[in-house]
């Protein structure tokens, strides 16, 4: 097997792969206080794949969520959402290995602000890195 050699001028400070676990029907917990209790994922948005292969999302991509459960003037409602937990485990770069109970997001606006006040429940370090509107509101960053 051939060795992998950096290119010239590459960097080693990378952002680590985060393996995808949240797919097109996939069902996540909406752990804001917008009004939203239970989510279907019906697409991803910016990933890219090949040809009839499911895009999947990981800690911090936005993906597009119909809402199951809620209030009733949220309910069947189409919006944004960001992933703040994911069951599969992943390695962060410093080498720890991290998993979390369930599969959240929070719902955003067209703009990309939080619906809600408050984030129940832990937030990945990794999303609150990338989002720092998220970081402002979560209780708990791990």
């Amino acid at each position: 097997m051939a060795k992998k050699r950096m290119k010239k001028g590459a960097s080693i400070d990378r952002i680590p792969h985060i393996p995808p676990a949240i797919f097109t029907n996939t069902l996540v917990k909406i752990t804001d206080n917008s009004g939203g209790q239970t989510g279907r994922v019906i697409g991803v948005l910016k990933k890219k794949t090949v040809r009839r292969r499911l895009p999947g999302a990981a800690v911090g991509d936005v993906v597009v969520v119909s809402i199951r459960e809620g209030k009733p003037e949220l309910r069947r409602q189409i919006m944004h959402a960001i992933v703040v937990r994911q069951r599969k485990p992943y390695r962060r770069a410093d080498g720890t290995w991290i998993q979390f109970e369930d599969n959240a997001v929070i719902l955003i606006t067209p703009e990309g602000e939080p619906r809600g006040t408050e984030i129940r429940g832990p937030v990945a370090k990794e999303a609150a890195e990338k989002w720092p509107k998220i970081a402002n509101i979560a209780s708990l960053i791990i």
